[in-house]
């Protein structure tokens, strides 16, 4: 088997399907030894007191936590694989850029769930995602509180705690359950739109839309087959590249709010356990625009 270490060519060749083996194994069974790790600080965390700042808005939160998880997943990995290259939520808002080459490249939110994290609320996770050739390899979510440990290999299946995952087939929007998050916007004209997304949705007479605060938790519920549907103008790459390996290897769909194929740098999705659940959700929500995740 290629040592996951081994230089960028060797990498690209080996996800390309040259040499034998599983070259991305190490990798994976890094990224889940960090989210553990990760997930007891955060853990710890929750009950002490905080410093807390703002980013983008008054509703885009971070902590002293967020940084510290980022620098200690990204230092570890890079001592292990130091030819690879790293996306990661705190290190593009302190103004790294924001691109995904065909290199091996880490997508890291170190604290999903911030306002959560901050409020004591315990939905709050950690997440780990990994590409070559611009293609999703695996994706590791570690719900902290829960302890549930959330990853999918493509063409491997999704698991959570080594249970397989598998989403719900539902396609009727009367029959569903539809998952969301607000965004960071908060301006009129934003909201207006948010909230008249979500009276489409229940006007099409769907069994309700809920806010659960950590757009990586409420995908793997997508994914665990106890929702039926998800959608989110304002994500960014760090909140969707595990998730999405998860949702697909348990069997979802994930796809672009246009109803094309998903663009990960767009900030805009819709998942759902079927085709025909999430573009009928496309044929119905309006589109609140987002600057890319390149752009910044």
């Amino acid at each position: 088997m290629k040592p996951c270490e081994e230089e960028e060519e060797e990498g690209r060749a080996a996800a390309a399907g040259g040499g034998g083996g599983d070259p991305w194994k190490e990798c994976a069974e890094v990224a889940v030894q960090l989210a553990r790790r990760a997930g007891q600080i955060i853990r710890k965390a929750l009950t002490e007191e905080k410093q807390v700042s703002t980013k983008t808005s008054a509703a885009d939160l971070v902590t002293e936590t967020d940084h510290f998880v980022e620098n200690l997943i990204i230092s570890v990995l890079k001592e292990k694989f130091p030819s690879h290259r790293f996306i990661a939520e705190e290190s593009t808002a302190a103004g790294s850029k924001c691109v995904l080459t065909d290199s091996p490249t880490w997508i890291i939110d170190p604290v999903d769930g911030t306002c959560n994290f901050v409020h004591r609320f315990p939905t709050v996770a950690v997440s780990i995602g990994f590409a070559v050739n611009k293609e999703l390899e695996f994706g590791v979510i570690y719900h902290c509180t829960e302890e549930r440990l959330y990853t999918g290999r493509r063409g491997q299946g999704a698991f959570c705690n080594d249970k397989r995952l598998q989403v719900s087939k539902e396609t009727d929007i009367s029959k569903a359950l539809i998952l969301t998050e607000i965004g960071p916007k908060r301006d009129p004209a934003t909201l207006k739109l948010f909230l008249g997304n979500i009276e489409r949705l229940l006007k099409a007479q769907a069994h309700g839309v809920r806010v659960i605060g950590s757009s990586t938790l409420a995908l793997c519920h997508l994914a665990s087959g106890a929702a039926d549907a998800y959608y989110q103008f304002g994500l960014h790459c760090w909140d969707l590249a595990a998730a999405t390996v998860i949702i697909r290897e348990a069997g979802g769909t994930v796809i672009d709010t246009s109803g094309g194929p998903l663009d990960l740098m767009s900030c805009r999705v819709i998942a759902a356990g079927t085709r025909e659940m999430a573009m009928f959700i496309a044929q119905e929500i309006q589109t609140i625009h987002y600057r890319r995740d390149d752009e910044n």
